[in-house]
């Protein structure tokens, strides 16, 4: 699935996206750490990996989109 990054706190490696749908989604450090990223910046265009449906969905991986 493919997301917007949003916000990010490089303290404490969370932040949130945006689907294409414009909701946002928090991610965790457990998250961001499992996509070997360094940095995010808002505006990135992300992959993301989401479990479970409805409220209970949680980003388990989150990567840079590449081609």
């Amino acid at each position: 699935m493919q997301a917007t990054a949003y916000t990010y706190d490089s303290q404490t490696r969370s932040g949130s996206v945006l689907l294409d749908d414009g909701t946002p989604l928090p991610f965790d450090a457990a998250a961001f750490d499992a996509g070997g990223l360094l940095l995010l910046r808002p505006g990135q265009r992300v992959r993301i990996d989401v479990t479970g449906e409805g409220d209970d969905r949680h980003i388990a991986l989150i990567t840079l989109q590449t081609l």
